[in-house]
Parts: C-alpha cells; structure tokens; sequence
C-alpha cells in the first residue's frame, strides 16, 4: 500500500522536469477556468468568469503557473487529486508551499 502526499498547498510551474515551457501558453489560464466553480461553501459566484479562491493562475519566479490551496481538498478531494495528477501526467514542476 502507498502512502499518498500529505494534502497542502502547492504550485503547478509552466516548465517541464527537462526544462521545456508547457503549451499551450494560456494552459494556466484554461485550467483555472476549469476549476472556476469550486468556492467556500455559501459565496456566490459572480455571473463573469471568477477564479475560484483555490486555484488561481499567476507566476512563481517569472514562470507561468497555478497556484493550488490545500483548503480545495476539503470541499473537493477530487478536484485537488486532479490536479495533482495533471501535473504528473504532464510532466510539470510543482513547488510545495506552507
């Protein structure tokens, strides 16, 4: 049996474990789109599109990326293991974070 990584936050980096930049260059942006609807219990999502609180693109050291709050797993543990897997399957840095 594995141990799974503990659930915190993290970011998803825009470069491949090579070096390579990931493509397309709005991937940050689809896949925070894709993430838009999972928000703390009882907000209210604007009708434009809104970033969710928990998956929020942006930039670590220059590099495009997607930062990822722990506090996802709490209201969607499928969504926070999709995007541990996508970065995986990707090939995709990830820098944990406090």
């Amino acid at each position: 049996m594995t141990d799974s990584p503990a659930v915190q936050s993290f970011v998803i980096l825009g470069v491949t474990g090579s070096g390579r930049p990931f493509r397309p260059s709005d991937w940050a942006d689809r896949l925070c789109g894709v993430m838009a609807g999972f928000r703390p219990p009882g907000s209210v999502a604007d009708a434009r599109l809104a970033w969710s609180p928990y998956v929020m693109p942006g930039f670590h050291e220059g590099i495009r990326c997607v930062v990822v709050d722990a506090r996802l797993h709490g209201i969607e543990p499928m969504a926070y293991d999709f995007l541990r897997r996508f970065a995986a399957d990707n090939e995709l840095r990830v820098v944990e974070t406090a």
